[in-house]
């Protein structure tokens, strides 16, 4: 099955994109369509099935074309944001409710029925009982829409994440499966054995056979049809496993930083989970014909793109990253602003607590409120980064992307408040070539792929200033959970 060129489908919460790449990890061509969630109410978030498949369809119509004269059909990898669900009749592929996005709430209820604790549910998956999960929208989608109702009494419900939908389309209803990194995000899959557990299929009166197959990360999946082309399918990985594949992050304790819409810090873990209250404990990826399972401790920062395009979008600080970053070096004044926008994720799980500032004054102006975000997001990703090395995990190093890695003052900062060095990689495709080189691997090659050029920062605050900060931080912290509970207790 060796193949000259793989094209990744990159399918994001903004974007659905593709990237045409060869086995050293050369880019060829990349397409981009954009996308964005409706908010019809607070507390939901939804994408348009059809939209959304058609836009990345065109992206990878669009790579396709671009394709060398007289090359073989490429092979196919796919990287997606992981929690979102799409529910979908097994008959004739038909939608049958809106495309429930990752940031959707809308199932708190729900989950908070569920019958296993916190504890029980992080043995057993390695998440938190949270709604932004899939497995309670599945189980919210049946008790209010009929049509997602009726096809579960009927036994032709189909529930899968995107990558699930956008390969069973294009494989004309074949292939239904997902990887271990994407059956994860449904709350419904034990973490160590990567198989669908029948506790929390029973606890969520999900049935099993509504859900996709699990299959290796890299490995064959089966063969799809695109513009007249067949290509095997041979790797599927959640978006942030797929960055950390790019960044070579392949070793115990390595580990490294994607800012996106969310911060996701991410630190391998080798072989077992770590178990470290109030983080995440990820499964990283399998290779088919091999026994091991590659873990991570998660940090997830709900909000880091999104808290800055909040700032820019609806109170005008300013038109784009770079001057967000000058703003940040303009700053004269520290004050800390917890930016918790969709909720404060790991390591607290508080989703009542608002975003807070704290320390404004006569003289504050928006140089020092930009700043305060930006700071927010690192001293977020800092503070559970200390509790990885509480566990004797040392990290000395880490590897940053994303659209927020191109702000020098939060890269410093975040080298600073974590002690560790940050290396920041120019290659905005850090996704796409993960899922690349393991699409390469599944197909049975060795891929070589160039190493990442990249700017290191390195950390310049004494140790023991460090620390106090990161105490401020933590009693910030406190007073705003505390004070916000007070606040959405009041009415007007």
């Amino acid at each position: 099955m060796h193949r000259d060129f793989a094209i990744v489908m990159d399918q994001g919460s903004s974007s659905s994109r593709a990237v045409l790449m060869d086995a050293s990890g050369k880019i060829y061509c990349r397409a981009q369509n954009k996308i964005s969630p409706s908010y019809p109410i607070p507390g939901r978030a939804e994408y348009d099935a059809e939209k959304l498949y058609q836009s990345q369809y065109s992206s990878l119509k669009e790579v396709l074309n671009a394709l060398p004269a007289g090359k073989k059909n490429p092979i196919l990898g796919i990287a997606s944001q992981r929690s979102t669900i799409v529910l979908w009749s097994a008959t004739d592929g038909r939608p049958l409710c809106p495309v429930m996005s990752w940031q959707d709430g809308r199932a708190a209820e729900i989950i908070s029925r569920m019958p296993l604790s916190h504890s029980q549910t992080h043995s057993l998956t390695g998440l938190y009982k949270t709604p932004y999960y899939s497995a309670s929208k599945i189980a919210w989608a049946i008790e209010n829409i009929a049509s997602v109702r009726e096809a579960a009494e009927k036994g032709t419900l189909r529930a899968g994440p995107v990558p699930s939908y956008i390969i069973w389309r294009l494989s004309g209803g074949k292939i239904f499966a997902c990887d271990p990194s994407m059956a994860q995000r449904t709350l419904l899959m034990n973490i160590r054995k990567a198989k669908w557990e029948d506790k929390l299929l029973s606890a969520f009166e999900i049935k099993k056979n509504w859900l996709p197959e699990i299959l290796p990360s890299s490995g064959y999946y089966g063969k799809i049809i695109a513009e007249g082309r067949e290509m095997p399918v041979t790797s599927m990985l959640g978006d942030q496993q797929a960055a950390m594949a790019g960044l070579a992050i392949n070793d115990e304790g390595k580990g490294a930083i994607n800012y996106g819409t969310g911060a996701f810090l991410l630190v391998n873990a080798g072989s077992k989970p770590l178990k470290i209250k109030g983080l995440l404990d990820s499964y990283g990826w399998k290779i088919s014909g091999t026994r091991k399972h590659t873990y991570f401790s998660e940090l997830l920062v709900n909000s880091a793109g999104s808290v800055m395009e909040w700032l820019r979008s609806r109170f005008g600080m300013f038109e784009n990253i770079e001057e967000a970053d000058e703003l940040c070096r303009l700053s004269k004044q520290r004050i800390f602003c917890l930016p918790v926008i969709g909720g404060l994720a790991a390591p607290y799980w508080d989703f009542e607590v608002s975003t807070c500032f704290c320390g404004l004054n006569a003289s504050s102006c928006k140089a020092d409120i930009v700043r305060s975000a930006a700071e927010g997001i690192a001293l977020m990703i800092a503070d559970g980064l200390e509790r990885i090395r509480q566990k004797g995990i040392k990290v000395e190093e880490l590897k940053a992307s994303g659209g927020l890695s191109k702000m020098n003052y939060l890269m410093q900062f975040q080298a600073d408040i974590t002690g560790a060095s940050i290396s920041v990689t120019d290659e905005p495709e850090t996704t796409a070539l993960g899922a690349g080189k393991m699409a390469f691997i599944g197909s049975g090659m060795l891929p070589k792929f160039m190493p990442l050029k990249n700017k290191v920062f390195l950390p310049r605050l004494q140790e023991d200033k460090r620390q106090k900060l990161l105490l401020q931080w933590r009693d910030f912290v406190k007073h705003c959970r505390s004070g916000s509970k007070i606040i959405k207790n009041q009415s007007i």
